[in-house]
């Protein structure tokens, strides 16, 4: 018997994906997925969209990508953290991750006032109609230095004379302590997303991943486009070390990455640690 196959790590239209919700559970069905989970930047606007649309036989795992800070370092380290199964509906949480979002558009806004004041012919509503009501992010400022020309790829425009560097703002997280705890004061289920990942940045010390485990962590996801062999290993190492469940996941973008669903999965008994440690919502299956 073959094991399921599980990508925990999925992004819509929601937030900087660019397929809609519907369409992303649709397209982990023809791509041979048993679990997706749909994890969009700060929100859970796609949540309700793939349960509608969700496909005979696939399973929805409902979560979200929170965007944190660790403040042990100056300037504060950036992480993402995947939060899995939760209440949405979790007063403090729901009201971080509004901040969080508000936070987000506002950079975006000044960034593109940034990009016009040098001549570039961006429009801030054009992006924001572009987002289709979701998070937005400069990956829908990408998008809109791709239509006018000035960058052929995602890639290019993250690079450091767009918005990695020249037009790069700092925005507001939320302190990944504080992230920890609201995930499971939510009944969800916490893992650090791509922690080892050097060729994004900045990286955390292992410490901190030692602490974070102490307050709530359950795991790491340690298969991802972005870590090397090598540090894939140091990840799995880690968590048998802390005692953490360990993931994999595509980090599925659409058109915006070139990796596809299922790139990276996760083992049945990863998977199954996280659905009987969450007591926020329940993972959904289509009759």
């Amino acid at each position: 018997m073959t094991s399921p196959r599980i990508d925990l790590h999925t992004h819509s239209t929601a937030s900087d994906g660019t397929l809609s919700p519907e369409e992303l559970v649709r397209a982990a069905a023809r791509t041979g997925l048993d679990v997706v989970a749909i994890t969009d930047h700060d929100t859970t606007a796609g949540w309700e969209p793939a349960l509608r649309a969700l496909p005979r036989g696939l399973r929805l795992v409902r979560g979200a990508e929170i965007s944190c800070r660790w403040y042990g370092e100056q300037p504060a380290v950036p992480l993402h953290l995947l939060a899995y199964l939760f209440d949405p509906d979790h007063p403090d949480l729901v009201a971080e991750l509004a901040r969080v979002r508000a936070a987000r558009e506002e950079r975006g806004e000044r960034t593109v006032a940034l990009l016009r004041a040098d001549g570039v012919d961006v429009s801030w509503p054009e992006i924001l109609a572009g987002a289709a009501g979701g998070t937005v992010g400069r990956p829908h400022i990408a998008q809109a230095l791709i239509r006018a020309g000035l960058v052929t790829t995602t890639t290019e425009a993250f690079g450091r004379d767009w918005l990695g560097e020249r037009y790069r703002l700092p925005k507001e997280d939320i302190d990944v302590f504080r992230a920890v705890r609201l995930i499971r004061a939510a009944g969800g289920v916490p893992v650090f997303a791509h922690p080892r990942a050097t060729r994004r940045g900045r990286i955390v010390p292992d410490r901190l991943i030692a602490e974070l485990a102490e307050v709530g962590l359950a795991g790491l996801e340690a298969d991802h486009e972005d870590h090397s062999p090598a540090e894939r290993a140091h990840v799995r190492a880690l968590a048998d070390e802390l005692g953490l469940l360990v993931t994999g996941s595509s980090d599925f973008h659409g058109t915006h990455k070139t990796v596809r669903l299922g790139a990276c999965t996760t083992a049945p008994e990863a998977y199954e640690r996280i659905v009987a440690e969450a007591s926020g919502v329940t993972e959904v299956a289509s009759g």
